[in-house]
């Protein structure tokens, strides 16, 4: 398990999943209950036994949660049958997704809730997967044959869950050569390369658009902190804050730089553009800002409580305005992190906060990206989110929504029994 996110300096401390399996009882009566709510997201009776027999085994203890291990250990499931339920029977996927949202946000929805974005990898054996290809694999922290998914979390200081995924299809995916594989793995005829920030600004515009799930914050790390759409659909949504990491190369001045309209001649046309005043100074990047900071302006604050004691690092703050093309572009906070001792690790971070806010507020949101990273360990080591063996687009993410609906119902589950929840739990099929 990773850490918990402990504090409450600037913020709230998030809860864990905690469940006493001698405390449940009825347990497949209410999951029974609780897939009763999906019924007419599926046309005949046998797909929505599936649906319920599927979630069983990813709740068992099973070693291996793929679907012949489930449905040979599953009562009245069948192997045949699951995979085609999985992979190529017609969901209501929208239909499930929101009424998933609504149940969200009726047990954890806080108007205080954080939005988290980040994504996952799975290793994965062969080319016939969809979006299966050599890239950065996060999981192991090197390039390996393995598909990738971007995810978007939600945190309150009622728990935590997922609340959607998109498969990330590399670009060479769309090239001619990959058409009959494409078709293969049924991913849809109209779909059009899409880069990770794209697909994490499609969940975010489609969760602020519904209105269902309250939320103040926005978190990131620098792929999505690094993309002008992404924070351009986050600064749309009214009262919404974002804080995003960003590399150490990135540019801004710690005053906004003077400029001025050049009119210059180009094909016979007489045009202007914004240009800097020419005695002003170059930008600087965030890693020689915060290695010229004094000590002076740096706070060690604990962020969280580990497994062997308190974790703390120093922070600082200051107003910056970012550079785009050597122009002055937006006004931001800059959040710096650096770990204790003679050779510090850096973390650079920026957001739209007000200008009143603290730094404890900084240091809390800092920590936030804990309870993404936890829905991804409790899914996968529990729920066997990275078991899956189906190969078609839509199997992948028919898998990834089951994933998340169990994680949820563990979640309802504590959340009934309240306080007398002491330790997580699976089922055994």
């Amino acid at each position: 398990m990773l850490p918990q996110n402990g504090t409450s300096d600037g913020g709230f401390p998030i809860p864990k999943l905690l469940i006493n399996k001698e405390d449940v009882s009825g347990f497949f009566h209410e999951l029974e209950g609780f897939h009763a709510q999906f019924a007419d997201c599926f046309s005949r009776q046998e797909p929505r036994d599936n649906f319920f027999q599927y979630m069983v085994g990813q709740m068992s203890h099973l070693e291996r949660k793929s679907i012949e291990p489930i449905a040979l250990s599953v009562e009245d499931a069948k192997v045949r049958a699951m995979q085609h339920f999985v992979s190529d029977v017609t969901w209501d996927d929208g239909r499930i997704i929101s009424r998933y949202r609504g149940m969200v946000a009726e047990d954890i929805g806080d108007a205080e809730g954080i939005l988290i974005f980040d994504e996952t990898s799975f290793v994965k054996k062969g080319n016939d997967s969809a979006g299966v290809s050599r890239q950065y694999c996060g999981s192991i922290g090197k390039v390996e044959n393995c598909q990738v998914g971007v995810f978007a979390a939600y945190a309150s200081r009622h728990g935590y869950c997922f609340l959607g995924s998109h498969l990330f299809l590399p670009e060479k995916w769309f090239g001619e050569e990959f058409a009959k594989r494409r078709e293969k793995c049924r991913v849809p005829e109209r779909s059009a390369f899409k880069t990770k920030p794209q697909l994490a600004v499609e969940l975010l515009d489609e969760i602020a658009r519904e209105e269902v799930i309250p939320f103040r914050y926005v978190v990131a790390d620098a792929i999505y902190g690094g993309s002008p759409d992404f924070l351009h659909v986050v600064e749309k949504i009214e009262g919404a804050t974002y804080m995003v990491a960003l590399q150490s190369d990135t540019l801004c001045w710690v005053q906004e730089p003077a400029t001025m309209e050049k009119t210059y001649r180009y094909a016979g046309e007489q045009r202007t553009k914004r240009v800097l005043v020419h005695d002003e100074k170059k930008p600087f990047t965030f890693e020689e800002i915060a290695k010229g900071t004094n000590d002076y302006f740096w706070y060690r604050r604990t962020v969280s409580e580990g497994m062997k004691g308190p974790i703390a690092y120093e922070f600082m703050k200051k107003r910056v305005v970012l550079s785009k093309s050597g122009l002055p572009e937006r006004d931001v906070w800059l959040i710096v992190r650096r770990t204790l001792g003679d050779d510090p690790v850096y973390a650079y971070f920026i957001s739209n906060a007000r200008r009143t806010t603290r730094l404890k507020v900084f240091v809390w949101l800092s920590g936030m990206r804990w309870a993404i990273e936890q829905c991804f360990e409790e899914t996968k080591s529990e729920l066997g989110m990275s078991h899956y063996e189906v190969r078609k687009f839509p199997g992948w993410h028919h898998h990834m929504l089951t994933c998340m609906l169990a994680h949820f119902f563990l979640w309802h589950i504590r959340i009934r029994l309240g306080e007398k929840s002491t330790s997580y739990y699976a089922v055994a099929a």
